[in-house]
């Protein structure tokens, strides 16, 4: 059994921060679970454009009010607690709040390792 709180991430290496947002880490890649979680915060007012060209991924919105930009179709779903997307194709989107900070449990597959970073596509590599 794995049991963890969030206050064991914080101001870890396992707590990723970048301009406009944090991904607390909880679950990894040593876990050995094959899939990872996250709890992210994208602060108010902070688009970010990303595409995981390695991974899929699925956020459910806990708090806050955004939205989420398909790019290749323009396409836009407005997010608020209970919204739940799902990057199954690996669309390269924007991710905007809007009304206060936009709180996700995100999960991804393959897990992460951690130490990922975005690169300029706003991609992670396959292995981390």
């Amino acid at each position: 059994m794995i049991v963890k709180h969030l206050n064991q991430i914080l101001g870890t290496a396992a707590h990723a921060t970048g301009e406009g947002w944090e991904s607390r880490r909880i679950l990894l890649a040593d876990d050995g679970l094959g899939y990872s979680l996250h709890d992210t915060l994208v602060k108010e007012g902070s688009a970010l454009e990303l595409e995981y060209k390695n991974h899929i991924e699925t956020n459910y919105c806990i708090a806050g009010e955004g939205e989420v930009e398909e790019v290749s179709t323009g396409r836009v779903w407005p997010l608020s607690e209970g919204s739940v997307y799902v990057l199954n194709a690996h669309e390269r989107h924007i991710l905007r709040a809007l009304k206060g900070d936009l709180r996700l449990v995100c999960v991804f597959t393959p897990a992460l390792s951690g130490r990922e970073v975005h690169d300029a596509s706003g991609s992670y590599a396959a292995e981390g």
